[in-house]
This record gives structure tokens, C-alpha cells and sequence, in this order.
């Protein structure tokens, strides 16, 4: 049962997550973090970490993921599967379709209305990891104790070092996981 449930939900998620893997997030947030309860909102911020530094999309790495933690090697496979058929299939259809009728008005009209839409739904994910990052309890609340200085301390550095001094995005995140994980071990309170 666990694994129709896995192929079912990702399967929603890779038919319905146009324009990429950040427009995939709040999908697949609502999968696996609202509708199943097979993570919580923390977790889900470690799964976007983890499938921003590792190899490939963003959609397929949480399929990975999440099947793994839900129900082993299997369950991964299983949710990848379920993620990658409806892109294989819509690409395939899709490749037909657009090298037959490209010139047509109407679809390009179509493609210039989802712009939009795909905007909207990049900034949506990235504000709900936003919250879960700079608030503690993951509602916002500006209490003092309910912000987490630290991580908009790490926020302010690496968007200075990704625009301003144009270091890697592979080097901003080692520089910030090795940041947290010295000053996890020397200040374990200090800072939160």
C-alpha cells in the first residue's frame, strides 16, 4: 500500500510541477509534508537542502529521498519512478507538438500566460523555506526568542558572497554547513 501511495504522490507532483524543480517545492511540500505526514516542515527543509547539493533535479532527489525514508531502496525507486513518468511521457507528446505547430500564435501566447503562474509558485516555496529558516517555531512570530538570528546571519553572508563576490554556490553552502557545524560544537546554544 505504502508504495502505491509513494507512486501516486510523486506521480501528481512530476505531472503538475511546471517550470522546474523550485516550482515543484510547494507540491510536493503539500505530499509529503501536509497530506501524508511522512515529514515534518524541519525535515522538508533538510530534504531541499539535500536535493540542492546533490546531483540532479530538485523533484526527482526528493522522490529519492523520501521514498527512502518512508520505505526503504524500494520506496525510492518507486517514488522516482512516479516522478519521472508523467515528465517522459508530457516531453515526448510535447516535443511532437511544438516541432509540428511552433509558429502558431496560440502557442506562444500559452507559453508567455504560464511565465506568471511559475514566478509565483518559485516564490511561494522559497518564502515557506525562508520561514521555517529564520523562525524557530516555523510560524512567524517576532519574538526574540522565536528568531533564528544565526540563520539570517547565514542568509545576509551568502547572498553577499554569491552576489557581491561571485564565489560558487557549492562553496557558499560548504562555507555555511562548516560554519554551522563549528559553531554547533563550540556554542551549542549560543546564537539560536
Amino acid at each position: 500500500m505504502i508504495y502505491l501511495q509513494l507512486f501516486f504522490s510523486f506521480l501528481q507532483i512530476g505531472a503538475f510541477s511546471f517550470g522546474g524543480g523550485y516550482a515543484a517545492m510547494p507540491l510536493i511540500q503539500e505530499q509529503v509534508v501536509s497530506q501524508h505526514g511522512w515529514l515534518t516542515l524541519d525535515a522538508f527543509t533538510d530534504l531541499v537542502t539535500i536535493s540542492q547539493m546533490t546531483p540532479g533535479p530538485i523533484a526527482i532527489n526528493a522522490a529519492t529521498f523520501v521514498g527512502t525514508q518512508v520505505a526503504g531502496p524500494i520506496g525510492s525507486i518507486v517514488a522516482t519512478l512516479g516522478c519521472v513518468l508523467p515528465s517522459c511521457i508530457i516531453v515526448t507528446l510535447l516535443a511532437f507538438i511544438y516541432m509540428k505547430y511552433r509558429n502558431l500564435s496560440v502557442l506562444q501566447g500559452t507559453l508567455n500566460a504560464l511565465r506568471p503562474a511559475v514566478v509565483a509558485l518559485i516564490a511561494t516555496a522559497g518564502a515557506s523555506i525562508l520561514i521555517s529558516a529564520f523562525f524557530v517555531s516555523g510560524a512567524v512570530s517576532f519574538a526574540a526568542s522565536n528568531i533564528s538570528f544565526r540563520m539570517i546571519a547565514y542568509f545576509i553572508v551568502a547572498v553577499f558572497l554569491l552576489r557581491k563576490v561571485k564565489l560558487n554556490p557549492i562553496l557558499v553552502m560548504l562555507l555555511c554547513g562548516g560554519a554551522e557545524v563549528i559553531v554547533t560544537l563550540s556554542l551549542p546554544s549560543a546564537f539560536s
